[in-house]
């Protein structure tokens, strides 16, 4: 699994997309006109200095931020066309969220913290915790369900934290330094585990500064002042 059918449809299609940020003092051009898809069951890394463009990027493909021009479309839905209410809702359903911090609430359960998004979605408390049993064993932590993450090391937060993103079934994984905070072999038992979900079929991007993991993906997006400056195949010899 993982591979892309004969002629699917983008699950991420960005087209001239421009961020700018404008303060009092400075205008800053974050991205300069990014065209990109991405189809379904793609694993995607994206590199780039401090100040590239590349978190600006991830925050515009987790609808945390609209693009300044251009169009972002996620599951061929304008995120342009929708008001705050329907952009968390796309968010919420089509988006799972890794972070280097994990970002786990101190005082739930790794299951309680699985379960938050679906009770944002008002599902129902048996599903919920069904759910998010099947999520934490798809990670392997089913038996630490009902630990808090100061009980757990930090390779089995993050997993919990990777469990959480993929408990709505999202379209899109997207993950942000997800190995940061851990060390190397840590950090490898974590990037394992995203190998397995992109085996599973799942479309997963991760913004990361170590080569060595952009090179693990089958595509590798490098950025350079606000724009795509490499788009490499993995394996394929070169870019497309």
């Amino acid at each position: 699994m993982g591979e892309a059918t004969a002629n699917p449809t983008p699950v991420i299609d960005l087209s001239s997309v421009h961020k700018r940020y404008q303060t009092e003092r400075v205008d800053v051009h974050a991205l300069r006109g990014i065209d990109l898809l991405i189809l379904p069951g793609e694993y995607v890394t994206v590199m780039g200095p401090s100040g590239s463009g590349k978190t600006t990027l991830l925050e515009i493909l987790g609808c945390l931020s609209r693009p300044t021009d251009g169009v972002y479309r996620l599951q061929q839905q304008s995120i342009s066309d929708l008001d705050g209410d329907e952009l968390a809702k796309l968010r919420g359903e089509e988006i799972g969220f890794v972070f280097q911090a994990f970002n786990l609430l101190p005082r739930l359960s790794a299951v309680e913290n699985v379960e938050l998004p679906l009770t944002y979605r008002r599902v129902s408390r048996r599903e919920r915790r069904e759910r998010a049993m099947d999520a934490l064993d798809r990670v392997g932590l089913a038996r630490r369900a009902d630990h808090l993450p100061t009980e757990i090391s930090g390779g089995e937060r993050q997993r919990v934290a990777v469990a959480r993103a993929l408990v709505n079934r999202p379209a899109i994984l997207l993950a942000d330094e997800p190995t940061g905070n851990l060390d190397t072999k840590t950090g490898e038992e974590v990037l394992a585990l995203f190998d397995q979900v992109h085996a599973d079929g799942n479309t997963l991007v991760i913004v990361t500064h170590d080569p060595k993991i952009g090179a693990r993906a089958p595509r590798c997006l490098t950025i350079r002042d606000g724009l795509i400056d490499r788009d490499i195949r993995n394996g394929e010899g070169g870019g497309r």
